[in-house]
This record gives C-alpha cells, sequence and structure tokens, in this order.
C-alpha cells in the first residue's frame, strides 16, 4: 500500500519529498511477502464468498463486480509503470493462471451453476466455463483427479484470465523506482510515536534498530501503511477518528510443495467453500505459485491465533491496544463472533495429519512428505463500533483525519490486490483541493478511473489487451 501511494504521489508531484519508513531491513517481509499470502490476483473470479446465496436461492454478485474493477485499477497502474519502465520484467511479479471455483456434492454444484449463470454475461467475467465432465475436469485437473472417487459429484467454474502475483517483488521493484527518483527510504527504522505540533504538521518519533539512536522526522502528510500495526500507530497520533476501532488478529499457515514432480501436474489456483462458520479469508485453496522464477503450490490457509499484529510484532500487541474508547466492540464480538471463535479452536487443535487430510479433499493421493507446513502473515480483522455494540468486519477500511494530514489503511482481504484503488480513496479523503487538478494525470496512470468498466464493455476490452501484453499476460487467454 505505501509503495503504491509513494509512487502515485511521486508521479503527480514530483518535487515533493518524500521518506518512507520501514521497521525490519528490507521491503515486503511482512504481509506482502510472497510466502505470506496465497498471491491470488483477487478479481473475484474463483473466490466464492464474494458470490454469496441468498436466502431466496439467487446468488449475490455485487461484491465480486466490484472486487473485479478494483483489481483492473491495479493492473492498469502496473501496464502503465512498465510501460514507463518503472517497473522491470513483469514475467517477475505476475503470471498468468487459471482461477477455478471447485465444489463437491450435488447442492453445491446446483450453486455453483446459479454462479455461473448470473456471471457469464457479465463484460467482466467473458470466458467463464461451468465444467461437469469429468473427463474434463480430469484432463484440466490431473492432480485433483487422480485417485477421486468416481461416484463423487464435483464441478468447477473456469477462466483463463487469472493471475499469480508475487507481491513482494513489485513492491520492491515500487520501492526501487522510488529510490531512484530521489525517495528517502530508510529499512531498520522504527516509528514509536506520531505526535502533531503546533504548526499542524506531524512528527514521527523513529528509532534506528540498527544504529541505536532516535531521531524525528516532520511531515505536512503521513500514510500509516503498517499493515497489522497500522491500528497502534493511528491509536498513538490522538486522532478522533480512530476512536471507537479495534483489531482482532488472526495468524495461519499453508502448506507447501517445491518439489517440481509434483508442482507440474497442477496449473491452477482452485478456491473451494469455506467450512461453516469460518471467516472469509478461510477459504480452502490449492494454488500454482510462480516465485523466483520457480514453479511450486501452495494449499491452505490454516487459521491460528495470536495476540501478535504483525508477524514480527509482539505478543503485548493486542492487549495494549484495547482502550476506554474500543473495549466494549470488543467485548462485543465474543458474543456476536462464536462461530468464528469457535472454528479458530478447532482450527488450533487440528494436527498435522489432519491438515494433510483437507489438503486430500482437493488432492487424494497428496503425500505427507512431499509437503511442509510454513507460516502465513498476520491478519488483523477490523472491529468497530455498531450500535451499542461491535461488528467484525473483514474487508479493508481507510481511517484518516478530519483535515486529510494523516490517514491509514486496517483490515486485510482483498488486500494488495485493490491497493491502487484504496490509494485513490486516499488521495481523495486526504487531497480535496488538489483531486480535480490530479484527474487528468490519474486518467494517464489507470485510464478507468471514476468510470465503471461495467457499463463500458469496450472501453474494458481494450483496456484488458493492453494491460495483458504489457504485463505479459497475451498466452493466459
Amino acid at each position: 500500500m505505501s509503495a503504491t501511494l509513494g509512487s502515485l504521489l511521486r508521479t503527480l508531484e514530483p518535487d515533493w519529498s518524500i521518506t518512507i519508513l520501514e521497521r525490519l531491513d528490507a521491503p515486503a517481509l511482512e504481509s506482502s511477502g510472497p510466502w505470506n499470502n496465497a498471491g491470488t490476483g483477487h478479481s473475484a473470479l474463483c473466490e466464492l464468498n464474494y458470490t454469496p446465496q441468498l436466502p431466496n436461492g439467487d446468488v449475490d454478485v455485487s461484491k465480486a463486480i466490484t472486487v473485479n474493477e478494483q483489481f483492473q485499477l491495479s493492473r492498469q497502474f502496473w501496464a502503465h509503470a512498465v510501460d514507463q519502465g518503472w517497473l522491470t520484467d513483469p514475467s517477475s511479479f505476475i503470471n498468468p493462471v487459471p482461477h477455478v471455483s471447485f465444489v463437491r456434492g450435488a447442492e453445491n454444484i446446483d450453486y455453483l451453476q446459479k454462479r455461473y449463470d448470473t456471471l457469464a454475461g457479465h463484460p467482466l467475467f467473458g470466458g467463464l466455463e461451468m465444467i461437469r465432465d469429468r473427463d474434463e475436469f480430469a484432463r484440466r485437473l490431473p492432480l485433483m483427479a487422480q485417485g477421486r472417487d468416481d461416484a463423487e459429484p464435483v464441478a468447477v467454474s473456469w477462466t483463463d484470465h487469472g493471475t499469480d502475483v508475487d507481491f513482494g517483488a513489485l513492491t520492491g521493484q515500487f520501492l526501487d523506482g522510488l529510490r531512484r527518483s530521489g525517495a528517502d527510504i530508510r529499512y531498520n527504522h522504527h516509528v514509536k510515536s506520531l505526535k502533531r505540533d503546533t504548526d499542524g504538521t506531524w512528527r514521527a518519533v523513529v528509532k534506528n534498530r540498527a544504529e541505536g539512536g532516535t531521531l524525528n522526522i516532520s511531515a505536512k502528510f503521513v500514510f500509516v501503511g503498517a499493515g497489522g500495526g497500522a491500528i497502534q500507530l493511528l491509536q498513538r497520533s490522538g486522532i478522533e477518528e480512530i476512536k471507537g476501532y479495534a483489531g482482532f488478529p488472526v495468524s495461519g499457515q499453508f502448506i507447501r510443495c517445491t518439489d517440481e514432480t509434483v508442482a507440474t501436474q497442477h496449473h491452477a489456483k482452485v478456491y473451494g467453500m469455506a467450512a461453516v462458520g469460518a471467516p472469509p479469508m478461510s477459504v480452502p485453496h490449492l494454488d500454482t505459485r510462480v516465485i523466483g522464477g520457480k514453479r511450486s503450490l501452495l494449499f491452505g490457509p490454516y487459521a491460528g491465533w495470536t495476540p501478535k499484529f504483525l508477524k514480527n510484532g509482539s505478543f503485548l500487541d493486542l492487549p495494549t491496544s484495547v482502550r476506554a474508547d474500543n473495549i466494549v466492540p470488543m467485548a462485543a464480538i465474543g458474543v456476536t463472533s462464536w462461530s468464528l471463535i469457535k472454528y479458530l479452536v478447532l482450527e488450533l487443535a487440528k494436527t498435522r495429519g489432519r491438515k494433510v487430510k483437507d489438503l486430500q479433499v482437493f488432492a487424494p493421493l497428496a503425500e505427507d512428505d512431499d509437503w511442509e507446513i510454513i507460516t502465513a502473515g498476520q491478519r488483523v480483522q477490523v472491529v468497530r463500533k455498531k450500535g451499542r455494540g461491535g461488528a467484525l468486519e473483514f474487508g479493508t477500511t481507510v481511517v484518516n483525519s478530519a483535515d486529510g494530514s494523516i490517514a491509514g489503511l486496517l483490515g486485510a482481504s482483498p488486500g494488495a490486490s485493490t491497493a491502487v484503488s484504496a490509494m485513490l480513496d486516499v488521495l481523495e479523503r486526504c487531497f480535496p483541493g488538489r483531486i480535480e487538478g490530479w484527474k487528468p494525470q490519474l486518467k494517464e496512470l489507470v485510464p478507468s478511473y471514476g468510470v465503471s468498466l461495467s457499463e463500458n464493455p469496450s472501453l474494458y476490452e481494450n483496456l484488458r489487451d493492453w494491460t495483458d501484453r504489457s504485463l505479459g499476460l497475451v498466452d493466459a487467454h
């Protein structure tokens, strides 16, 4: 998020000074790191949690359309950055990988068929296929077909328009571009607090973790892109707008296979259905990953829990974030989110053998020895006031001060995939006096900015052809 915002601002206002402070000794070592997330270019092509079935049996695809539109903004900005030479070798951060929805059982197949019927005619979901034939299923997904009971009803929806994204590599390239343009990027610098000075500027109190000592850095605008740690920094800033917000941390694990003889048998990101009572981010999926030019497989996620807000955080993160203004919402979710708590307890109790059995629902002949468990990035879900209590939310939320001098991003999914949309939102909120003047430049960076692609299918086709070519995705279709 910070690398995206910095790149946008550098283009819009090349004379502004930009300082980026990173607590760790290299970029993207938390949630953006390639093994800390699933790398799905979240365009709602396969994620069933974005298309819930309503009580009347209809399938609501409104969120899927919104997420897809947001991802198109990211694709356009990345393609523009490649064309301008800001980003190099797009295959180092984005690769074509089919996106697939997978269901078992007659009732779930009926749901998937309704989802397909609702989406197939939409401009943003062209090329979607519904596959029930077992031979075709086996041809496209051999690893998932081997050893599967022929009597088990299965179906998939399939699209070749999906991607796998290494958000760590992408972040690093954006930051390299910012450094070349004169931005001051400092690693091993931990922001301990944010204070408002009498002249209205913000003062970051920063600890140099490598050399010791503390320094103060002043700025007229601050963006807090600290992942799960954003809520604590926003709390320390003292802005009114953060009051009532809290964070609920959820950790997790993946199972990874780097054996090429296994990885070459599966080329897709295959998303299933979440267990009853499970949070949306727990949807099981078997993914092709392309990291550092090498193909591998990833399955998960397996949920866990820790009070840390960052993978490299402190066990005191959660308790020290509890304040008088958010304790009621925090207490309320203990009651309203009982199904989530129960789910987390059951997940924590899972043995390695049980985790492999979950994998075998997707790949029946998967062997324990071919897979290793890795720890995923930490996710902190947003808790906010709702009525007299609180609500747990699974999206992303921008929080900014009334005067627009400071903003931060809370939440997780769909996260990095929609970074450009989220950061355009930050620009609109925090620079209302400049946004109109920036619009011509923003339309060059992101041609569909302010336009509904759903309502302009010919524009969408033209932009998709351009982004496919610039990002090297033409072989995906």
